[in-house]
């Protein structure tokens, strides 16, 4: 059964203040349009404001001027979304599976444990391989060898991390993600392509969250690194030496080539794609679908990329398209001929 806590205690650990009755007991977390006497919500900007009289809540998470205008119990708070982040978190612990390893798991002679780590049914665990005190290594893991896992990081059943791969502590890795493996290196000979060695590994900060069947490279030389509170989403791909600094997060099905270098607290949406050896800027937003072709050297929110229409005007304005380089030299042609005339006339 989930625990109950009063509005008292949601206070203390999300550091608001309260308005109205302190010992008020909360049972779970809701809607504003679903939520009862039992549950809290929120209301994170004022176009819900009209939400504040039909709610049925019995707290609602409120900034001070929201606040101001609502009878009932609230929780008062300068992020309200934020806010109701952390108090989903209490309410929804991270189950942990207690500590020890499954009779079905191969665990290497030489490999090193923490204490309380979880080590779950199937996993391989390969020689060399350190796990730090408190991480869980769901079902069907593999670790290969020399493999480094920080304290208190959880894996997912089937997380794949190839060899001398290494994993900061608390970091979070969803099921079917696979880090390490070979980087897209080949050089092209009479007979085909010769496979390049790829003798690097990866490394990744503490406190990252990598989302389910994303693939991270090894470096072909040296390391493909992912900074610190990095937040990848599903189905993502980065390949071999790219850099990824602190604090970005990238949303799903984004590739990025080859030793392109990412900047710190980027937010970077859903199917983007950024080509090799170019350089991002900290504090770079970049929005849904944009193919980044240069690299960008100034903070900022950057799109590329035509916007859905009807087909058949799509149609025409793809034919434009094609004609535009003609129509600017046309464009060009006439400005200087314009310019010659006015210059004869004065």
């Amino acid at each position: 059964m989930t625990k109950s806590w009063t509005l008292a205690e949601i206070a203390a650990a999300t550091q608001t203040t309260i308005q109205g009755n302190a010992a008020k007991s909360i049972q779970a977390v809701a809607s504003i349009e679903q939520a009862q006497t039992h549950e809290l919500s929120y209301i994170r900007d004022r176009k819900y404001v009209h939400l504040l009289n039909t709610s049925q809540a019995g707290a609602l998470i409120l900034t001070a001027d929201l606040a101001a205008q609502y009878q009932g119990d609230a929780l008062i708070s300068a992020n309200p979304y934020l806010t109701y982040a952390r108090v989903v978190t209490l309410f929804n612990l991270m189950h942990r599976p207690t500590s020890g390893i499954h009779p079905t798991a191969v665990v290497a002679e030489d490999v090193e444990l923490g204490v309380d780590v979880h080590v779950g049914a199937h996993a391989v665990l390969e020689s060399g391989v350190q796990v730090g005190a408190g991480a869980v290594i769901g079902a069907g893991c593999n670790l290969g060898r020399y493999v480094k896992l920080g304290a208190h990081s959880f894996l997912y059943p089937n997380v794949i991390l190839y060899s001398d791969t290494e994993v900061g502590e608390r970091a979070i890795i969803h099921s079917g993600a696979v880090i390490g493996a070979d980087g897209f290196g080949f050089v092209p000979e009479p007979t085909g392509w010769y496979k390049i060695p790829q003798i690097g590994n990866v490394s990744i900060g503490d406190d990252v969250e990598i989302g389910a069947n994303t693939c991270i490279d090894r470096a072909a030389m040296g390391s493909t690194r992912i900074g610190h509170g990095v937040k990848l989403d599903n189905q993502i791909h980065l390949a071999h030496n790219v850099q990824i600094g602190d604090h970005t997060v990238i949303a799903a099905c984004t590739g990025i080539a080859g030793s392109a270098k990412i900047g710190r607290y980027c937010q970077i949406s859903g199917m983007c794609s950024i080509a090799g050896h170019l350089t991002i800027a900290d504090r770079v937003t970049i929005t849904g679908t944009s193919f980044v072709i240069n690299s960008i050297t100034e903070p900022g929110v950057y799109s590329s990329g035509v916007t859905v229409e009807e087909h058949g005007l799509w149609r025409k304005n793809a034919v434009r398209f094609r004609q535009l380089d003609q129509m600017a030299r046309r464009l060009a042609s006439l400005e200087k001929q314009l310019a010659e005339l006015q210059k004869n006339k004065d």
